[in-house]
């Protein structure tokens, strides 16, 4: 009795001893990736990604792990250079994949197609091309690789200076574009001749893929000559292995993407949308051209990740619903649709097995990405990384809030309560918005809220419409209303989160968000002061500039009516900047130095417009980075920026008058 009771004991004080999630717990995660179930059906690679802190640098691994959980996972590559994408040969006796390293071979940092044998021992480099190989995978009879590579003429010896002619000329990722194209090319494996196998001065050739006689690839080109000049008119192709004639599968106007032959190489699925803001269908259609038919009409989410299976009978593809990600399967004859994962969770990047297996990854609120397996309908984990990690963690845990908009429109909210939380407490709230409009919050891992949660700050967050996950209507109901009924949707859950919630301190609400929900952050300020704090991130403040200097430029005739040429009312109607007098939120603007999808004079505009009427503000500007500064940026950045953000909320939530900045 006496030993059980010490056990508990004990138990409970471990337990006590757990802390809130920090910013710099984010060096320590251990991310999966990439899943790639072997021919044989009883294995699977996948990398896992660590973080060195001292670098900043990502550094990833591969990965082999039984199905069946017989086998312990064991690293596949070292650990001294990143290595990623793996992909088995048909046959199972290699495994490709894609590394930097030995670059100085090529004179510079590029990835190339490198190759193990399964028994193991050293790998061997297959490709040497100039710019570095991607997007790469086996031709079926595993003698050849099909991948993409850059081509064109080199950088001016006499001269440095950007050239255009056309309208689209830099992109948030990439940057400012060269003269160097995209195109396909193919690889012998065992001598690593190489031969390119597409051209053109005027458009990218991208996800080449074979068909499954080997002689056949299919790829992605808007090849109308305006790629540049902001047309997304982009096509299914299909070209013989070694050259020649092209075959055009895609019969519509509008973005196609993502072709996926079927086994008996008959038949092309691709995704295709007649608008770039519509929610693509998934198409067939013959593999030799002619009519494509439209499977998905009757499925009104936004589908991904498309894959053949069960031996051409269905199409498998992911998407989000409702705040939650799952795998789904089309019946190809009659495009019937039932889900095959289940859960508030998100489940992605799925593999499958010729016997039906299938391996993915899922996340939730509380846990980072697991590597899973399905078979004959049942799931088990392979994977459990970060349990160490976890096992000194208190976790938040979030509810879903439903509620109704203004106009009767449900919306689906959701509230985190503070670790050792207190109901006879009173506790700040922080809403935090998505980006997008075209985006979704829901059961997902958002390490931000976190750390919010272990702060003592409750969070709110919610998909007003405009999100994806609740149908194309829903979707594009943010037309005209980017600052109308969005901002009412949003505000109206603050409203319901706070009727439902007595412990949440009213006169303590922060708001924060990035891209759009930067830009909402920024119009919700100048329309409320019921605000103590905000921190708007990568945020629009001036709709005039961002459109005329962004990537992919005039992005904003289908929101606003028209161009800013012939709505220009419009366009400034729902600009914070012109009602920036309203402010009298202090507010902390975060922004990139190479954010060319929101450029940073938008961030330097709200800044100085809020210091022109005296609001207390900050303005921080991250060297290096681009739009995706939080999701993707260089560790230290992406720790520090959350670190400027919980040392404002600090600050004017928590009236920590000795909140310190991250560069004190």
């Amino acid at each position: 009795m006496r030993r059980t009771v010490l056990l508990i004991a004990f138990a409970c004080l471990a337990f006590a001893q757990r802390r809130g999630v920090s910013a710099e717990d984010y060096l320590s995660f251990d991310t999966a990736g990439d899943p790639q179930i072997a021919p044989d059906g009883k294995w699977v690679a996948y990398t896992v990604t660590t973080i060195d802190p001292k670098t900043s640098r990502r550094l990833s691994r591969i990965w082999i792990a039984a199905l069946d959980g017989s086998h312990p996972a064991v690293p596949y590559t070292g650990d001294s250079v990143s290595s990623n994408s793996p992909r088995w040969s048909p046959d199972g006796r290699f495994m490709a994949f894609l590394s930097a390293r030995d670059s100085s071979a090529a004179g510079q940092a590029r990835p190339q197609i490198w190759l193990l044998s399964r028994n193991g021992g050293e790998a061997r480099r297959v490709t040497n091309l100039e710019n570095g190989a991607s997007n790469f995978e086996w031709s079926p009879d595993s003698t050849r690789f099909v991948c993409l590579t850059r081509t064109g003429p080199p950088p001016s010896k006499t001269s440095d200076v950007r050239h255009y002619t056309h309208i689209d000329y830099k992109f948030n990722d990439t940057g400012w574009f060269d003269e160097k194209r995209s195109h396909v090319v193919v690889v012998d494996v065992k001598t690593g001749a190489s031969k390119q196998i597409t051209e053109g001065d005027d458009w990218n050739d991208t996800d080449p893929h074979w068909s499954p006689d080997s002689s056949k690839i299919a790829f992605v080109s808007n090849r109308t000559g305006h790629e540049f000049d902001n047309d997304h008119n982009s096509d299914v192709w299909v070209i013989p292995a070694g050259g020649g004639s092209l075959t055009k599968i895609s019969d519509h106007q509008g973005p196609d993407s993502s072709p996926r032959w079927s086994p008996d190489g008959k038949r092309i699925a691709f995704l295709g949308a007649v608008e770039e803001e519509d929610q693509p269908l998934i198409y067939v259609a013959p593999a030799d051209g002619g009519k494509s038919v439209e499977l998905s009409k009757n499925f009104d989410m936004l589908a991904s990740e498309i894959t053949w299976a069960e031996n051409g009978a269905a199409l498998y593809f992911s998407s989000g619903v409702k705040g939650e990600t799952q795998i789904f399967r089309m019946e190809a004859a009659t495009g019937e649709i039932k889900p095959l994962t289940s859960g508030p969770r998100n489940v992605h990047a799925f593999s499958l097995a010729a016997d039906g297996k299938m391996a993915y990854l899922a996340n939730d609120f509380e846990h980072l990405d697991d590597l899973y397996v399905r078979e004959n309908g049942q799931e088990h984990q392979i994977t459990h990384l970060n349990t160490d990690l976890w096992s000194k963690l208190e976790m938040a845990k979030v509810e879903r809030v439903p509620y109704k908009a203004a106009d009767g429109l449900a919306i689906d909210g959701f509230l985190v309560k503070p670790i050792n939380f207190d109901p006879s407490k009173k506790y700040p709230m922080v809403l935090s918005i998505h980006g997008g409009p075209a985006g979704m919050f829901g059961v997902d891992w958002y390490h931000e809220f976190q750390v919010y949660a272990g702060r003592g700050w409750a969070v709110f967050f919610c998909n007003p419409r405009g999100s994806t996950g609740y149908g194309r209507k829903f979707q594009r109901a943010v037309a005209l209303e980017w600052g109308g009924k969005a901002y009412t949707d949003i505000m109206t859950g603050v409203d319901e989160v706070l009727k439902q919630n007595a412990w949440i301190d009213r006169d303590r609400l922060g708001v924060t968000g990035g891209s759009y929900g930067g830009f909402m952050t920024n119009w919700i300020v100048t329309q409320t002061d019921r605000f103590k704090a905000a921190v708007t991130l990568r945020s629009i403040s001036n709709f005039i500039s961002d459109d005329g200097t962004r990537d992919g430029p005039y992005g904003h005739e289908r929101d606003f009516g028209g161009d800013i040429f012939h709505n220009f009312d419009e366009y400034w109607k729902y600009s914070p900047l012109r009602y920036v007098q309203n402010v009298k939120t202090p507010t902390l603007v975060l922004h990139s130095d190479n954010d060319y999808r929101v450029p940073i004079e938008q961030g330097e505009q709200w800044f100085r417009a809020l210091q022109r009427y005296h609001v207390t503000s900050e303005i921080v500007f991250f060297p290096r980075e681009n739009h995706n500064l939080t999701r993707t940026g260089e560790p230290k950045h992406l720790v520090e920026s959350l670190n400027w953000q919980c040392y404002w909320f600090s600050r004017f939530l928590d009236g920590n008058e000795n909140a310190k900045r991250p560069t004190d």
